[in-house]
């Protein structure tokens, strides 16, 4: 079951400069930022009520998040939504025939699952199912 939109990413060129906007111009907080080496990105959290807008900047004009800024520009990456049982919605979803990209759950550095949903399967949407686990 899906329990909500967990985040939205948007991908940056520059963080700082982001804020402006963001921060300055719309009001939103910045709750923190982290270096996410495994995704060579650079995240900012910025929270909307139960969910948070998360803005990447690349590191490495290797990652995919890099090669998807020189391709489409700054702008909506993926959004993420938050569901109960991982495995069970990545089964579902394979029964239904969508395009997965992951098809098993990442465990992510903090303990929790994530997988994506091809793009190409939700109407040019990447889609991230996102599960938190107990703390």
């Amino acid at each position: 079951m899906i329990k909500k939109v967990n985040h939205i990413a948007v991908v940056v060129s520059d963080l700082q400069a982001s804020m402006r906007f963001w921060v300055d111009a719309l009001g939103l907080e910045l709750s923190h930022t982290e270096h996410v080496a495994s995704q060579a990105v650079d995240v900012a959290f910025l929270p909307v009520g139960d969910s948070k807008i998360e803005l990447l900047q690349p590191i490495d004009d290797e990652s995919g998040v890099a090669r998807y800024l020189e391709k489409r520009g700054p702008g909506m990456h993926h959004l993420c939504l938050e569901v109960d049982d991982i495995v069970a919605t990545l089964a579902r979803l394979k029964g239904a025939e969508v395009q997965l990209i992951n098809e098993e759950p990442v465990i992510g550095s903090d303990g929790r699952k994530f997988a994506f949903i091809h793009p190409k399967s939700a109407n040019g949407v990447l889609v991230e199912l996102y599960e938190l686990t107990e703390e």
